[in-house]
């Protein structure tokens, strides 16, 4: 236990934060309670949608020649965030009994037509993967070659493959599934591990029997090209013919199933796919906290200097009383007066540029920070699970909606003090501007995706919810927000403006808008683009993403940096004489998104694609991102440009 009546120190507070993101990183709520299956209980597998990092563009898992299930298929019942993100989870025809190996199993025989098997090429050619799921965990692919054996737990496992040498195309119509399991009490079998080996078999039977033959006992005759003893493996498979994709070609689905004791908890059974059986090593994270704090550290010694020595020095000068005739005559002289002192009467003039846009920018920057930070926060101590799927896109949506009385509060406050006097428009614009041109782009590429017959495009019903949330819960706890903003009183400055503006001298090229700007940024991405890497893996590859803990403190990092590096460059303004701040502050840490953005679209390479519908989707969603960080750095920079304003006027002694 750590004295409460200790001083904590910055530094202390870094480090608890970094324990608390190394506890969090490997934490999670499950969110369900574990299932216990009996001997020869039956154990369901379920399929989800076809997915490919290179087309972005999920199928459900029946719209392949695949056998369906007896009875017909049946959707599972999914929450919104699983239909946001294209899941289609169906029943499949695959038999699993708790701890009874099967081998050699048949499924269904399809016959590809030419409209099938060209189906199945594309697919291949595109590296579509399965996307298999036993007691909620997702199966993990096991690729045996002569060289190596390569297990990945992210993906699920090909469709087929392609041969470059004899240039065809072959399919993976045999799975070895092996299934793990821990036994926590006598005949209590819980689940914990899911792998599913693929091979592509051309089956063959004794001579006069098919997939339909019977023995003299009733039972199934198998083919000659699997073994009813043992799992195929990669012996087995080389003494038959790999099937390849052709018109009429007959494909024969087979499956083994094995069951693998494990010492491994039901707790636990998560861990290995959250780190990717550590093909991440955790220093690498740690690097991109070292090196975000070295950053930190930088500014904050600029930040601390100029504070502390400039400002201090600044502030005596300008109020040292006047001892004597020739000394007040020295402190009347304009001449004496110089740096950022020389502003106090136009510093905290309203901008002439588009007021109410900076409100709104700053009202909805409010929001998504908001959003953002209680995300994160509840990810981070493991509130949301990986067991549940969707679950980060639902949390994100209703704290989104939920923080409309932010947005509008801190808007109408702050038009308020621009003694502005169309606070509805302000209200509307904050209510559905950026909310209005997310759900443009959504519904763009929901019906670009519709066209193609996707998963990805969310049912209408999907659509009227996320209308509700929008204009059921989100406007008018907007309109909330700013009936109580408007009625606040304006922000009080510590001094006055004038009534004449100032002119503003021609500045040097290091402190012009247009290099501020740009320069701004480049810190703030500096800071987390090594995260960013691992975040954008998540999104577009299809790769785990739970180490919410170091995201964090990331993101803490971030804002730290938006805010340090804004005041910096804003003394750096004020003492080049120029006093027009308020859009400059909140684009010089806005412009963090651009380097996001840009780093996208180099990231963009990684998929390989070359479908234009992959090209606006990627962009689509990498664009209102974007737009959203910069409202959120921007804001961030806008009330640490408005704190460091207020900060230092208040200090120095003005008529």
């Amino acid at each position: 236990m750590v004295d409460a009546s200790r001083r904590t120190t910055p530094l202390g507070v870094v480090v608890g934060v970094a324990a608390a993101a190394t506890l969090a990183s490997g934490f999670y709520l499950p969110g369900v309670a574990p299932r216990e299956y009996k001997y020869m209980e039956k154990v369901e597998l379920k399929v989800n949608k076809l997915t490919s990092i290179h087309t972005q563009i999920p199928y459900d898992y029946y719209s392949h020649k695949f056998c369906k299930p007896r009875g017909g298929v049946k959707t599972s019942a999914e929450n919104l965030g699983e239909f946001l993100s294209g899941d289609r989870i169906e029943n499949s025809p695959y038999v699993l009994l708790m701890r009874q190996d099967e081998f050699c199993k048949i499924l269904c025989t399809q016959k590809l037509t030419a409209a099938a098997a060209q189906q199945f090429k594309h697919s291949i050619d595109e590296a579509y993967h399965h996307n298999w799921i036993v007691d909620n965990i997702p199966a993990a692919s096991v690729i045996d070659t002569e060289q190596y054996v390569t297990t990945s737990y992210s993906r699920g496992f090909p469709v087929g493959y392609y041969d470059r040498v004899v240039a065809k195309h072959y399919l993976y119509n045999h799975a070895s599934i092996v299934v793990e399991y821990h036994e926590a009490v006598e005949n209590g079998n819980r689940i914990v591990g899911f792998y599913v080996e693929p091979f592509s078999i051309e089956h063959k039977f004794p001579e006069g029997y098919d997939a339909h033959s019977k023995d003299a006992e009733g039972r199934q005759v198998a083919p000659e090209t699997c073994s009813t003893e043992r799992a195929m493996d990669l012996d087995l498979a080389h003494k038959a013919d790999h099937l390849f994709v052709e018109k009429n070609a007959k494909v024969l689905y087979t499956y083994d199933v094995v069951w693998r004791s494990s010492e491994i908890r039901w707790a636990s059974r998560w861990d290995i796919y959250l780190s990717m059986d550590n093909a991440v090593p955790k220093k690498v994270h740690w690097f991109s906290i070292v090196n975000s704090l070295m950053i930190v550290v930088c500014l904050t010694g600029m930040v601390a200097m100029i504070l502390a020595r400039n400002l201090r020095r600044d502030i005596s000068q300008y109020n040292r009383v006047a001892a004597s005739e020739e000394d007040a005559a020295a402190l009347d002289d304009p001449h004496e007066e110089t740096g950022w002192k020389l502003v106090h009467q136009d510093v905290f003039r309203p901008p002439a540029t588009c007021p109410m846009l900076l409100c709104v920018g700053v009202g909805s920057g409010c929001q998504v920070f908001l959003m953002a930070l209680a995300t994160i926060a509840f990810a981070a101590v493991g509130f949301v699970s990986p067991a549940n799927r969707g679950s980060l896109m639902v949390v994100m949506l209703m704290l989104y909606v939920c923080m409309g009385s932010f947005a509008g509060y801190h808007c109408a406050r702050l038009y308020k003090t621009f003694k502005g006097q169309r606070w509805q428009k302000a209200t509307v614009l904050t209510a559905l501007l950026y909310p209005g041109v997310c759900f443009a782009v959504f519904f763009v590429l929901d019906v670009s995706l519709a066209t193609y017959g996707s998963t990805g495009a969310v049912p209408l019903s999907t659509l009227v919810a996320i209308l509700a949330l929008w204009f059921g819960i989100s406007v008018p706890l907007v309109f909330l927000g700013a009936y109580l903003g408007f009625r606040k009183e304006p922000i009080e400055f510590p001094v006055k403006f004038s009534n004449i503006p100032r002119p503003v001298p021609a500045a040097s090229w290091y402190v012009s808008p247009p290099f501020t700007v740009v320069v701004g940024g480049v810190l703030p991405f500096g800071a987390c683009f090594v995260e960013l890497f691992f975040i954008l893996s998540s999104m577009w590859m299809d790769q785990f993403y739970y180490v919410f803990g170091f995201t964090f403190l990331v993101f803490l990092i971030l804002c730290v940096t938006c805010a340090q590096i804004t005041m910096v460059l804003l003394y750096f303004q004020l003492c080049a004489e120029d006093y027009r701040w308020w859009w400059r502050t909140f684009l010089t840490s806005g412009s963090t998104a651009l380097y996001v953005f840009l780093y996208s679209a180099f990231y963009f390479s990684k998929l390989e694609s070359n479908m234009p519908v992959t090209y606006a989707l990627y962009f689509g969603y990498m664009g209102i991102i974007a737009v959203g960080l910069f409202l959120l750095t921007g804001t961030i920079g806008f009330f640490a440009g408005l704190w460091f304003n207020i900060t230092i006027f208040s200090s120095i002694k003005v008529d």
